[in-house]
């Protein structure tokens, strides 16, 4: 290298890390402070699918906060998308190739904060030429930091995560989900709902798909399952279930990626045969 040529100053993964935990816990702080104080609610895709002005303010706080530290940086935030399933496959075809993408979900479980359920969080993830390095996922009503880095694990309260032990899906708490859309995606997830609650120890919904995914990473739920996501709901979450030793595909079993729309993370175990019942019920989604 010539003495006059200029040695590039490379900020550490820590420092991504730092900046989205920085980010999630100011904008919960700020989320939990609207709580019941939400004056204007508007519909996106269906009566469903919800969005208010906290929705939009926790979504360019966040991105206020990254861009200070990255100016340079990619962000697809949900509340930047305009609604609908194609715009959200598009947002994502034009972002996925740049360098650094932060994908946002301001508050993933709208309708929960909306009626003062506490089962909603923040997500913020950094996918680095389209592979998620970063997740953080931040639980507001129980001021719990789920946090992973590819390769060094993931961790809640600064005490290293597991995925749970259950071994088949008959011992098994699964979460699932109801999709803001009625028309399509309802009738899929219900026929899927209806072919695991017989199998299963028990099912649970509680409408936000990041802590679903952050609970199965935690050992709290033994697998997750729900089609018709988008990005922002699943990445963070995706990498947090990985590095707790756990499982991530779509629901046809093939490996994770940005674009898979149709999720099932479990502890590894079950993976298997939750597969297979969803398939048996046609309910994967494709």
């Amino acid at each position: 290298m010539e003495s006059n040529e200029k040695v590039p100053y490379v900020l550490t993964g820590k420092s991504y890390t730092a900046v989205a935990i920085n980010a999630a816990a100011k904008a919960g702080e700020w989320i939990k402070s609207k709580l019941g104080m939400h004056e204007q609610l508007s519909t996106k895709t269906s009566a469903q699918d919800l969005v208010t002005e906290v929705d939009k303010g926790a979504e360019q706080m966040i991105r206020r906060l990254i861009l200070t530290h990255f100016p340079d940086h990619a962000i697809l935030g949900e509340e930047s998308v305009e609604p609908g399933e194609a715009a959200a496959i598009s947002a994502l075809a034009e972002a996925q190739d740049e360098e650094y993408l932060w994908i946002i979900d301001p508050i993933d479980g709208t309708t929960n904060f909306v009626h003062g359920f506490p089962f909603y969080s923040i997500s913020i993830a950094l996918a680095h030429h389209g592979e998620v390095i970063i997740g953080v996922i931040y639980d507001p009503s129980r001021d719990e930091m789920f946090v992973a880095e590819k390769g060094k694990g993931a961790y809640v309260h600064g005490a290293r995560m597991a995925v749970s032990g259950e071994e088949r899906l008959a011992e098994g708490l699964i979460a699932v989900g109801f999709p803001a859309d009625p028309v399509v995606k309802l009738p899929i997830n219900l026929r899927g709902i209806a072919a695991l609650a017989p199998r299963a120890r028990s099912l649970r919904a509680g409408g936000s798909a990041a802590l679903h995914l952050a609970h199965v990473a935690a050992g709290r739920l033994s697998g997750y399952w729900e089609s018709g996501l988008n990005a922002w709901d699943i990445a963070a979450g995706a990498l947090l279930v990985a590095e707790s030793g756990g499982k991530v595909t779509d629901t046809l079993g093939e490996s994770y990626h940005l674009g898979v729309r149709n999720i099932v993370a479990t502890n590894g175990a079950l993976h298997a045969e939750m597969l297979t019942v969803l398939k048996e019920s046609d309910a994967t989604g494709f």
